[in-house]
Parts: C-alpha cells; structure tokens; sequence
C-alpha cells in the first residue's frame, strides 16, 4: 500500500498542472494554487475555447493546452490535479504517473475500489505520492464540530447527523446527466463521498450501513436522493441525508451526546465565495457571518458557537510540506477508497 509520505521532497516553486476547468478545476484547485506561493500554476487543460479564455483572464501567466496528453508531453512539471469526471480518473492518473508526476484527484477517486487500490500500489511502487482532494475536512463547520468533540463538550455521541441537501428537480447538469454508478454518477460518489468520509473521520470505521437509494428524476442515470445510516465501531450511529429534493432542508448538522446537543445551519461559504469573484488571499475568506453560527447545549439553555475560519487553503499548504519537506501527505488515499467501497456496498444492496 502507498505511503502517506513523499519519498523524495521536491524543490518550490512546485511546477503544476490542472486537468479540467469546469467547476473542479476552476472553483477547488487553480484560485488555491495560485494563492499559495509555493506553488507555480503552470498549465490548465481544456479543450472548451470559452473555458479556456477564462482561464487565461483569470491567470495570465499560465500555458491554455487542449489535450491531458499535451500536458505529460511537458516533461517540466511536478504535479497534475486531475479534476475532470470520475470515469477518467484512474487512466488519466497512471498517465501522470508515467510521467513521473505527483498527483492530487478531486474525489471521487475511482469509480470502484478495485483500480482504487491498484492505482495506490502502483503509485507506491514508483515512488510517486498521489492524493484525493476531500476539501470538506476542511469546512469551518466541520473544523468547529471536530473541535467541540475534541474537547467533550457534548459528553458521549450517540447520533450523528449530516446533510447536504437542497431543491434542484430539474435536468442534471453537464456531464453528470447520463452518469451511471458504474462511471461515478449519482449522489453517493458526489455527495456522498463528502459526508461518508466526515463520519468516518470524526467517529471512526464503520461496521454496518444500510441505506434508501432514489433516484427521482424520470430519466435518470443513476441516484440523487438518498439517506445512508451507518454504525461504527465506537458505537456512534450516523445518519446522513444527500439530495437534490429536498424543497426544506434540514440542518447541516445535528449531534446528539449525552451532556449536550450541537446543531449548524447551512453549509460552508467558501465555493460560494469564490463562485462570487472572492480569492482565498482575501482578509474575510473563509469567515462564516454570526448569523450562521450553530449553538450548543440542550433545549432552554444553549449558547452560539463561532464558526472556526474555513480552509481549503489547508488542504494545498499540507500538500506542499509533504511535497517539498517530506510531511505526510494532506488525505490517506486509502481512506477514500474505503469510502467507495461502502458506497459499492450500498448501490449492490439496493439495485
């Protein structure tokens, strides 16, 4: 299995790549790269002219290529980020690594577990660090929640509950239109992979899940609107909701302990702000407004509970110290395959 360490640290600026301008590549990844100087952002690939001019009036310096190939053709860069849809994620990343490339994937990884794993030994074989963007680690909500179970503040948790919900019945969008599970499609591999990933980390491996998968449009090619329970072996239940349905949205989160509740509305500003023309170098970025804040406690007695600074930006610093001075690596690989192998688990219970 791959190591969670660069085995040979590079030397900065970090010379990189993004493959895809769609929202990956343009919202998550290049304003993140460009902000953080130890990177270079060298190279967009998209073969979209209209992408394309956005890209180059958004970062002037950096080389506008049609092609991934033309991208490896280089042979002066140091990492790709791979931000195109799911199915082109394990050839395109073995073409990285015949490149000598480091690698970051937007998540989902894979679209299964098997190329999952065997793009990570390959990558260990060769020595090369390889990395899936689980940017939601890094949400103020999620950095405020883990905070708060760090410090006891809600005694022992019994339930979790996690959602990214909202109302958009309409035609999917772009590619994930006709996107089968078997190519990455559907709520689980999008969503899904946030919220199992989350769980996980805030409480642990998993020893059970269940799950009601739906898929509401007439036409479509694979789930968007589902609920999954899972029980971990902490003996916390979490219980999370991921829809494109849902006309009233529950909250963000509501964790249930035996001292103390917490609940949070609404979810993280930072794809939002920066949809709006907001840059990660901005003094407010990442500050979530009061109004937003979640409270803690019990029913009569609660208090607000500032939400810790959002960053994304956390995500490219770790990965620059695992590629430049051998720190491990932002996100185990190994963890996301995990992820994908539960949500293989779900989608074979309910076909």
């Amino acid at each position: 299995m791959a190591s969670t360490q660069t085995d040979t640290p590079r030397t900065a600026p970090i010379r990189a790549g993004v493959i895809g301008y769609g929202l990956s590549g343009r919202v998550f990844h290049a304003p993140f790269l460009a902000a953080n100087p130890d990177f270079s952002l060298d190279v967009i690939v998209t073969s979209n002219a209209e992408r394309g001019a956005a890209a180059l009036e958004a970062y002037p310096s950096v080389q506008v290529l049609a092609t991934a190939e033309e991208l490896f053709a280089r042979g002066d860069l140091d990492l790709v980020v791979i931000g195109t849809p799911p199915e082109t994620h394990v050839p395109l990343a073995h073409a990285a690594l015949d490149a000598g490339l480091a690698v970051v994937i937007d998540k989902p990884f894979s679209t299964n577990s098997h190329d999952g794993w065997e793009l990570l030994n390959r990558a260990a074989s060769l020595g090369l660090p390889i990395t899936v963007f689980q940017n939601r680690r890094w949400d103020g909500d999620f950095l405020t929640l883990r905070a708060l179970l760090a410090d006891g503040a809600l005694g022992e948790v019994y339930t979790f509950e996690s959602r990214f919900e909202s109302f958009r019945p309409g035609p999917a969008r772009s590619w994930k239109a006709g996107a089968t599970p078997a190519a990455g499609g559907g709520i689980l591999f999008d969503l899904g992979a946030h919220l199992i990933d989350q769980a996980v980390q805030l409480f642990g491996p998993i020893d059970d899940v269940t799950a009601e998968v739906h898929s509401r449009r007439p036409d479509a090619a694979a789930d968007d609107d589902t609920f999954v329970s899972l029980h971990h072996g902490s003996g916390v239940t979490s219980h999370l909701w991921m829809s494109k349905f849902a006309a009233q949205v529950g909250p963000r989160y509501r964790v249930l302990g035996s001292e103390a509740a917490y609940v949070k509305w609404g979810l993280d500003g930072q794809e939002e702000a920066i949809q709006a023309g907001a840059r990660p170098s901005d003094p407010d970025f990442g500050l979530e407004p009061e109004s937003a804040w979640g409270t803690l406690g019990i029913d009569g007695a609660t208090r607000v509970v500032p939400t810790e600074r959002g960053r994304y930006v956390g995500f490219y610093a770790e990965l620059a110290d695992a590629l430049l001075r051998g720190a491990p690596l932002p996100v185990n690989p190994a963890d996301a395959i995990r992820t994908i192998e539960v949500i293989e688990r779900i989608h074979a219970a309910n076909r």
